[in-house]
């Protein structure tokens, strides 16, 4: 190579969607999901990166059958240092590694108290200095709790971008950045819950139910059940 060369730039796979078709995917889904929500229960803030963080590794359900009363004794950073450690551990240890959780608890309280006042911070930046805090659980609380559009990339939309080609990635921040490539500004707010609820309850792990997915005629994947001609349920051409 001459000395004066550039080195080429690594290709960026070129989407198999066209840009007609990405939007089309997301209109559909804001047609079936007009309001999409989150599955987590919490009352504020607070409660709301708590639970987040608490639900690695563990689902929506189980979390929620288990803040239900920590949360209505302790709905506050002050409270929940109050309650310690120890007694956070007997509300949560039906969630799997409580003991480890439990101390990051206490851990993000203290931090939220001494350095943010006891509110917690709207950035991304100041939310992952909490202790259990990622850039997943990060974007979740700057979304559903501050309104700033972000995609938060769980399980569910990992697999679906790359199952469906949509947005391929080997980590979580790869296909956060190609989601964010290509949804349409106007659909961002809600595509993070969109994602989610329909690789939970639709383009499922094991078996995904092309049969009534409403995107199943636009869908890439090589996994999808083949001749599904059209959705199966009407969708409007056109959504206010």
């Amino acid at each position: 190579m001459p000395a004066n060369a550039r080195p080429a730039r690594p290709r960026t796979p070129r989407n198999p969607y066209s840009r007609e078709e990405i939007r089309e995917i997301f209109r559909r889904f804001s047609v079936q999901r007009p309001e999409p929500k989150g599955e987590l229960e919490h009352v504020n803030p607070f409660t709301l990166v708590v639970a987040v963080a608490l639900s690695a590794q563990a689902t929506d359900a189980g979390v929620n059958k288990a803040t239900r009363a920590l949360f209505a004794i302790a709905d506050t950073p002050e409270k929940m240092l109050a309650l310690g450690e120890e007694r956070v551990r007997e509300y949560i240890k039906t969630i799997g590694l409580y003991r480890n959780k439990a101390k990051n608890v206490i851990a993000l309280s203290r931090k939220l108290v001494d350095e943010f006042g006891g509110e917690v911070p709207m950035t991304r930046e100041e939310l992952v200095t909490l202790p259990g805090v990622g850039r997943k659980t990060a974007n979740v609380v700057m979304s559903m709790a501050f309104g700033i559009p972000t995609l938060a990339v769980d399980t569910h939309v990992f697999r679906i971008g790359n199952r469906l080609r949509i947005a391929p990635g080997k980590t979580p921040d790869e296909v956060e950045a190609a989601f964010m490539r290509i949804i349409p500004d106007d659909y961002l707010f809600h595509a993070h819950h969109w994602l989610i609820l329909h690789g939970r309850y639709c383009c499922k792990a094991r078996k995904p139910e092309c049969e009534r997915c409403v995107i199943a005629d636009l869908c890439k994947s090589k996994e999808k059940t083949t001749d599904i001609p059209a959705p199966l349920v009407e969708l409007p051409a056109q959504v206010v």
